[in-house]
């Protein structure tokens, strides 16, 4: 997202030939563009979007679940366990 602001940015200068980027050729103006295209695509292709999206999820629905214990005055169950006892320890 960084780059295509930049990218943003420094063609404005260059349209308005305001400051040193007037001078720069365009394929230098234009590069963070591409470079951010190939980020995406890089990111795509190793699963890094899909990844962050479903921890954006997973913590959502945390969050849902902790809201909705909270409003029925209950105590959450701890995060990642399971409810039942394991059968095969010994009771203390």
């Amino acid at each position: 997202m960084w780059l295509v602001v930049l990218g943003v940015g420094l063609s404005v200068l260059k349209l308005a030939g305001l400051g040193f980027v007037a001078g720069w050729p365009w394929w230098v103006v234009l590069a963070p563009f591409a470079l951010a295209a190939g980020w995406w695509v890089i990111a795509d292709a190793t699963g890094i979007t899909q990844r962050q999206a479903m921890e954006r999820e997973a913590k959502r629905a945390a969050q849902r679940r902790e809201a909705q214990f909270e409003s029925l005055g209950l105590r959450a169950p701890p995060a990642g366990g399971s409810r039942r006892q394991d059968k095969t320890k010994a009771p203390d």
